[in-house]
């Protein structure tokens, strides 16, 4: 009997959600025989992956080695402008396009994040998928493709503004807002609740950001 092939491992996926997770930081350098060892994949699909990932700049290249991409501060300006502008035409959207079973699971999400208050990280990357879906239900592809390449670009940046105290419990105030808006079917609504959910977080960051550069 012929044994079924083992799916291959996605080294492209592999590396950005190890970015995205903070595995690897911004600065930090990636070694081809480092990564295909923590992987389990050939040095060949690595190598290929972080050309690719250095095409889309979330890698630079320092002399012969890569390092993980950083924003400075007007890159991360213009990152959270073109966030802002395209998540809220997606909710604008959403709330036109959704299904009554999207809405039911973006509203089943905040309700499970209220058990994730006490642990930002596990906040973060439900955060993620929260926003994702909000993309999806906006049914619109090229949006959301637009979507993806912006929220890799995130990856970049080192910290979670759901650190902050409070600022969870905050979040989840303002996707209930956003939540509502797309119930109500009402898209100006929808639009206007994002934008400022990304304007506070944005805002947060800021903030972290000075308060660190404070203590160096």
């Amino acid at each position: 009997m012929v044994e079924p092939k083992l799916p291959q491992k996605d080294a492209y996926r592999l590396i950005l959600e190890a970015i995205d997770e903070g595995i690897y930081k911004p600065g930090d350098r990636l070694v081809e025989n480092e990564l295909a060892e923590r992987f389990g994949v050939s040095r060949t699909p690595i190598r290929e992956a972080l050309q690719r990932l250095e095409t889309q700049s979330l890698l630079t290249r320092d002399g012969r080695s890569l390092i993980v991409s950083s924003l400075d501060h007007n890159q991360m300006a213009e990152l959270y402008a073109v966030r802002t502008e395209l998540e809220g035409l997606a909710a604008e959207l959403a709330a036109r396009h959704a299904t009554a079973e999207e809405l039911r699971v973006l509203r089943r999400m905040i309700e499970e994040d209220r058990t994730r208050l006490d642990d930002p990280h596990a906040l973060s990357r439900s955060n993620r998928r929260f926003h994702k879906q909000i993309h999806l239900a906006s049914h619109n592809m090229f949006l959301v493709q637009q979507l993806d390449l912006v929220h890799r670009s995130m990856a970049l940046l080192a910290t979670t503004s759901l650190a902050v105290e409070g600022r969870g419990e905050d979040a989840l105030a303002e996707h209930d807002a956003i939540v509502s808006a797309l119930e109500a079917r009402d898209g100006q609504a929808a639009r206007r609740a994002l934008c400022a959910h990304i304007s506070t977080a944005y805002e947060t960051r800021l903030r972290l950001d000075a308060s660190r550069d404070a203590m160096l």
